[in-house]
């Protein structure tokens, strides 16, 4: 088994491509939720515990929980996408929720699930540009990734609650002020005073944007500003805005305005 590379364990979340060679596969017992994405063409494997032959095909999903092994016996190479929640994020998560499970999932083999895929593709992909939307892109793709498993085994009723004008009021100021620095759902759940999970729900609900989404947009927009009025070099705009660097300003820049920071500079002229 090659492992391109992997996150820290200390995470909250982590992700790990792998590449897994023809054979035997194990997963030994680890404390952390365990999400497998198969990433490569049909592959038949063999699973001992069920005492017969699958086929894993692009987008499904093994689920391993914290405690438990797997692993099976593949016929060809293959590649795959490994998640792992901490336990305490489920836990957390589903106390958050009302839920009465105490985060237990259960193991679950060649699930489908599109929302789950969704995530697991836009947490790689940041990772494979070096993660540069940082812990706050991290910590809400977690949450929603940790919503998602718990629902799989039982859906609760919808919560009717919101965020309240004061609370929304509070987290909205407190972006703009702290526009420049790293920002954290668990730090914007603290200054809302609830949840991180009823944050990300509430706040879309408020704003019709997720969190991450809006913080991204006035990012944006106060780095536009600034290019149009100030004389700003693009790697000093992109620092003033929060942004890792100046290449992940143009990236997203171009892809939410159809610009790049260059072209809004040489129109001032």
């Amino acid at each position: 088994m090659h492992e391109q590379s992997a996150v820290p364990e200390a995470k909250v979340v982590t992700v790990t491509p792998l590449q897994i060679e023809a054979g035997s596969f194990q997963l030994p017992r680890a404390n952390r939720h365990r999400v497998l994405i198969h990433a490569s063409a049909a592959t038949r494997s063999y699973c001992g515990q069920a005492g017969r032959y699958f086929v894993r095909r692009a987008g499904d999903i093994d689920l391993v929980p914290a405690g438990e092994e797997g692993g099976f016996e593949a016929e060809t190479r293959f590649n795959t996408l490994e998640l792992g929640l901490s336990s305490a994020l489920i836990e957390n998560v589903a106390t958050e929720l009302g839920s009465g499970r105490l985060g237990r999932l259960e193991t679950r083999h060649l699930l489908r699930d599109e929302r789950i895929e969704h995530l697991a593709r836009a947490l790689e992909n940041d990772f494979r540009m070096g993660s540069p939307s940082g812990s706050l892109f991290a910590d809400s793709i977690g949450v929603a990734l940790a919503v998602r498993l718990l629902e799989l085994k039982e859906k609760g009723p919808e919560r009717s609650s919101r965020l309240s004008d004061l609370q929304l009021k509070r987290v909205l100021d407190f972006i703009e002020a702290q526009i420049q620095t790293p920002l954290s759902l668990d730090t914007l759940s603290k200054v809302a005073g609830v949840s991180n999970s009823h944050l990300r729900t509430w706040f879309k609900a408020a704003t019709g944007l997720t969190v991450h989404r809006y913080v991204l947009r006035r990012r944006i927009e106060k780095a536009r500003l600034l290019l149009l009025s100030g004389d700003s070099s693009i790697s000093e705009v992109a620092h003033l805005t929060g942004f890792a660097h100046q290449s992940h300003l143009a990236h997203w820049m171009r892809r939410e305005l159809g610009e790049t920071p260059r072209s809004l500079k040489r129109s001032r002229s």
